[in-house]
């Protein structure tokens, strides 16, 4: 596989990353956190190695916020775009948030995770895995 990089950024301009190919996996999170930071449904995340990834433009501009004993969010202290998910259960793994890339993936999203923690305000009905229980990637 021919690595190439991927960017993107808040919706400012204010922050802008860069993260090598491949990608380590996508999927949408429907964890009640993930639903009240973004405002949304569910998130897109993409898990991507932390030793290829890169903040090329604001790093100042980066707010963390500890969301729980093991998660670390990360926003654009300007326009507020969620940006980065750090979990630190999971060493040397960036996730970034799929809407917020320059150009298109590497891989198609392949799973829900927390899926029995979805709203139920929306419908899914699609082939994608389904996860849940108390890991979020528990087959369902």
């Amino acid at each position: 596989m021919t690595k190439e990089t991927i960017s993107g950024g808040c919706l400012c301009g204010a922050v802008v990353f860069e993260f090598d190919t491949p990608s380590l996996w996508a999927a949408h999170c429907h964890c009640t956190m993930c639903r009240r930071a973004h405002g949304a449904a569910y998130v897109t995340w993409v898990g991507v190695r932390e030793s290829g990834f890169r903040i090329t433009k604001g790093d100042a501009d980066l707010v963390h916020y500890d969301s729980s004993d093991h998660l670390t969010r990360s926003f654009c202290g300007r326009c507020g775009s969620s940006i980065l998910c750090n979990d630190h259960r999971h060493d040397s793994v960036i996730d970034i948030t799929l809407a917020n890339l320059h150009s298109p993936l590497d891989r198609a999203v392949s799973s829900h995770i927390y899926f029995d923690c979805r709203a139920g305000w929306v419908d899914i009905d699609d082939d994608l895995q389904k996860r849940g229980g108390d890991t979020g990637l528990e087959p369902l």
